[in-house]
């Protein structure tokens, strides 16, 4: 009978381990249920395999619950960089930023960082292209000028890295504006 019982185990679960041990959860439940087996119009072995199909059952209920575990997988995402002082600047570009005139702030965060072109900036603000153009490149001079002044207090350290989070809002911006004038 554990023959049968094991190759409709694996057909139902396509792994030879995992057919194993649902073989074994099926006798354990059956030698515990010995007496409610009643012989006669059911042999034993069809009361077996009515057992394996309900633990396999049971078992894809509760499976669906839970997740794959993939170690290689987990190590990937667990593991985070330490560094701590990206937050740190992006809170002293977040205090700059707060520090410039709304439609200079308002048209650089439309076009550096939503990455809406000046097309689009310009029809959610309600102004002319060039406009939109020109305050934000008022608002690059601007924000540098405070970025790199004394006079802002920083939580982060006394220079903002090359590599801080708002770099590629600014990279993004400076392709933008490349060899382009402003209109006002």
């Amino acid at each position: 009978m554990l023959p049968h019982l094991r190759a409709f185990g694996r057909s139902l679960c396509g792994n030879a381990d995992l057919a194993d041990d649902l073989v074994q959860e099926t006798m354990m439940k059956a030698w515990k249920a010995r007496a409610s087996y009643v012989p006669g119009p059911s042999s034993m072995k069809s009361w077996a395999f009515v057992i394996l199909r309900n633990c396999f059952l049971s078992q894809m209920r509760r499976r669906k619950f839970t997740a794959e575990y993939d170690e290689l997988a987990a190590e990937r995402l667990l593991v985070a960089p330490d560094d701590q002082d990206d937050s740190l600047h992006l809170a002293d570009v977040q205090r700059a930023l707060m520090q410039l005139p709304v439609d200079q702030r308002e048209a650089l965060v439309l076009i550096g960082a939503g990455q809406l072109s000046y097309e689009e900036g310009a029809a959610i603000c309600g102004c002319a292209v060039g406009t939109m153009k020109s305050r934000v490149s008022r608002a690059r001079t601007a924000l540098q000028v405070i970025l790199d002044s004394d006079d802002m207090p920083r939580r982060g350290g006394d220079a903002l890295p090359l590599g801080d989070p708002f770099a590629a809002i600014m990279d993004n911006v400076d392709q933008l504006t490349a060899g382009r004038t402003p209109a006002e």
